[in-house]
């Protein structure tokens, strides 16, 4: 009996502690690439990490699938360009 309440003592510790790193764990970043290969046919794997139309297409060529634009792709923020001071 003693040894029960111990494991229940270290299981609640331990989905404690995994719980608060689950909170305070940085969030993911989302992959920001133009093209998105999508394998097999129906419900297939995809995979959004490709900067060209050509890496896709290489990536899916021999295997079966097709790539499609990736919808939620933001471009980047264009960098400002300084004047010339006169």
């Amino acid at each position: 009996m003693r040894n029960r309440k111990g494991l229940m003592k270290t299981l609640l510790v331990a989905s404690g502690f995994l719980a608060v790193t689950a909170v305070i764990g940085t969030p993911a970043q989302a992959q920001n690439y133009r093209w998105c290969a999508q394998y097999g046919s129906g419900f297939g794997a995809s995979n959004c990490g490709f900067s060209t139309l050509q890496q896709c297409q290489a990536d899916v060529s021999g295997i079966g699938g097709f790539c499609a634009p990736n919808t939620l792709y933001q471009p980047s923020a264009a960098p400002h360009r300084r004047r010339a001071q006169p």
